[in-house]
């Protein structure tokens, strides 16, 4: 299994920065789908919507079995997720939920137990960006994780 000093699995972020990850994780379990893009065996890009499950401390991403996203991760591993998408509101937009974004490696379970041949790979993250707007309204708040430089938080 491919794995670096650059990455790390989810409960390694959460033990470095347990708030951070804690709203990260919050976000995407907003809303049930999110866009995961991965790279077609062309080198194109292709995006797809997509489910996460944070379980056993972890970060997993399912696909139906044989799907072309499966596909896509088996030949590279790479991938980023973005968070479903929620309008920021037109009054208090100081309440806006945010947005968050990840970059990863995907390693598949070898779980012979996985029903209909699905599959399920655990994701080794290498970056975090997390935006929100102040509680001010007065600027936005850009949160970016790393697994060697850490948190950096900037206003924009």
């Amino acid at each position: 299994m491919w794995h670096d000093p650059g990455m790390m699995w989810w409960h390694e972020v959460t033990a470095r920065e347990p708030e951070f990850a804690a709203r990260v994780r919050q976000r995407f379990q907003k809303t049930k789908q999110c866009t995961l893009a991965t790279i077609r065996k062309s080198g194109a890009p292709r995006i797809s919507a997509t489910e996460l499950d944070f379980t056993e401390d972890e970060l997993w991403l399912g696909c139906i079995a044989g799907s072309v996203k499966a596909r896509d991760l088996r030949r590279d591993p790479r991938l980023a997720l973005h968070c479903g998408t929620i309008d920021i509101p037109d009054t208090h937009q100081g309440a806006w939920v945010g947005d968050a974004k990840l970059a990863g490696v995907a390693h598949e379970s070898t779980d012979p137990d996985r029903p209909g041949g699905s599959h399920r790979f655990r994701i080794a993250v290498t970056e975090i960006t997390y935006l929100t707007i102040a509680p001010s309204e007065d600027h936005l708040v850009l949160e970016t994780w790393h697994p060697d430089r850490g948190l950096r938080r900037r206003r924009r």
